[in-house]
């Protein structure tokens, strides 16, 4: 653990596992049933998803942040049978209908109602399970366009450590090429999302040591990198501004050196920040573009992103552009991004929802917005519900975000359509500044001549309002509804 140091052995974390798997089938919990884990980042969290990934279990990381009624909503509907919170989760619990969860644990100090985890590990056997079978995650959408959809994945229905196994495939992939028993894999993000989660995980798989820092800081996570001289690491965009955001001397006086692998993904990554990493980490940044729904992936190293920068890489599977008609576009033109093949999942209770991502010729979609250029590199875009309509026009909001991110006062910034009585939607910035730089007229007008000195005008913001900060997601997605609800309030908004 990053922050309190302490530490687990992987003798330790087989153990431990072990012990759970052989508790948890003890109290009827069979293959193919629901495990929920509502956490913060702690030392038993791993022990907790790899019993349930030898069991032939489905389990769901719930974000930590979220209020009672969300989380009773995906307890509800996912199923679970089985939950393991902790002391800190306590405020959410106590709040939520469990009478449908038989087996509750509590990782770390008491809650009513929980067993205590560690005394359910003493009076468990350490015999590994005669029938141990790989399970898999079922994680839950961001929601940040609606209710968070579930995305289940078929059970393997293979023995545990299986090669033919998806789990076993993803760890021996491409995001962190060449790692082994030597690497050192920092996980500065939330456990509860897919990629700090299924990649340490992966890592446990090929032996390397694994560094889980509690909450993202940037000096901390600079502190860490250091300290255990870590090889290997995923990050989002909003962690490598933070990082940028020390003054030059004090990012100076860490040592990276020992970086090989710099991964980032889940959100856009604006082209001036990207430069400014590769200048300063050197070319051991890489990039993927995926989902969680893993129908389809890219992949981009820093020498290939310098000669195509804005790319997200070139797609691993067979990439489609489709248009609004339903044809297949030319190289260069935008439109919705489709992949033939990836791997099987539905959502979760939602088949309607399952059936809208797959159009008539098999192609599946995420909903984002790119295009492909002669040699093949994707780009995106935007995604398909962001798209703002100002007098018939469509207008994509990360070409304004990209190019108003660059600007030394701006620490975050969305772009979104509100209200307009004659175009429709007009196009406004939210911007959160740099801590000593105040908002104004002077700074509006500044931001948004910044903005059309790069695009064309009607792509830009028309007005700016400051925040304190942003609705981002840990994981680096912003939360565009929320902003929306506050200026559609009382309007007929065709987002949902």
């Amino acid at each position: 653990m990053g922050g309190s140091g302490e530490v687990a052995t992987y003798g330790q974390l087989e153990d431990r596992s072990v012990r759970l798997a052989r508790a948890l089938r003890s109290r009827g919990v069979g293959p193919g049933s629901h495990v929920a884990i509502l956490m913060e980042n702690n030392r038993p969290y791993l022990e907790v998803t790899w019993a349930a990934q030898r069991s032939g279990l489905h389990y769901t990381a719930i974000n930590s942040h979220l209020r009672e009624n969300e989380v009773q909503y995906i307890l509800d509907d996912s199923g679970a049978t089985v939950l393991v919170s902790s002391e800190a989760m306590a405020g959410v619990v106590e709040k939520l209908d469990l009478s449908r969860i038989p087996v509750q644990l509590s990782s770390i100090g008491d809650m009513p109602g929980f067993e205590r985890y560690d005394d359910v590990l003493a009076s468990s056997s350490a015999e590994p399970l005669a029938d141990e079978a790989e399970g898999r995650e079922m994680l839950y959408s961001s929601g940040t366009t609606g209710r968070p959809k579930g995305v289940r994945k078929p059970l393997p229905g293979t023995p545990f450590g299986d090669p033919s196994a998806a789990p076993v495939a993803i760890a021996q992939g491409f995001v962190f090429q060449g790692a082994g028993p030597d690497a050192v894999y920092l996980s500065p993000a939330p456990l509860y999302h897919g990629a700090p989660l299924v990649g340490s995980m992966s890592m446990h798989r090929i032996g390397g040591t694994v560094v889980v820092m509690e909450r993202f800081d940037p000096r901390l996570c600079l502190e860490l990198i250091e300290r255990h001289r870590v090889t290997d690491g995923q990050f989002v965009p909003t962690m490598f501004i933070r990082m940028l955001r020390l003054p030059p001397d004090e990012r100076a006086r860490y040592d990276v050196s020992s970086l090989r692998n710099a991964v980032h993904a889940a959100a856009p990554c604006p082209v001036a920040v990207k430069h400014q990493m590769i200048e300063w980490w050197g070319p051991i940044i890489s990039e993927y573009y995926s989902g969680t729904e893993d129908i389809g992936s890219t992949y981009i190293t820093s020498p290939e992103w310098l000669a195509h920068p804005g790319s997200v890489g070139q797609p691993r599977e067979e990439c489609h552009i489709v248009g609004e008609d339903g044809a297949e576009l030319p190289t260069g033109e935008a439109g919705l991004v489709y992949f033939a093949g990836g791997r099987p999942f539905e959502y979760h209770n939602d088949p309607e929802k399952t059936a809208s991502v797959t159009n008539d010729r098999g192609w599946r979609t995420l909903g984002d917005i790119g295009y492909l250029d002669e040699d093949g590199y994707l780009y995106l875009t935007d995604r398909q519900a962001n798209m703002i309509i100002s007098g018939g026009v469509n207008i994509y909001p990360q070409e304004a975000e990209n190019v108003l991110a660059g600007h030394p006062s701006v620490v975050d910034v969305a772009v979104i359509g509100v209200p307009d009585p004659e175009m429709g939607e007009a196009v406004k910035a939210v911007v959160q500044l740099v801590d000593g730089v105040a908002p104004g007229p002077s700074l509006e007008e500044e931001l948004l001549a910044f903005c059309r000195g790069e695009l064309a005008t009607y792509k830009c913001p028309r007005t700016v309002d400051f925040v304190d900060d942003l609705p981002r997601h840990d994981n680096g997605k912003l939360y565009k509804r929320l902003l929306r609800e506050r200026y559609w309030e009382g309007h007929d908004s065709r987002v949902i």
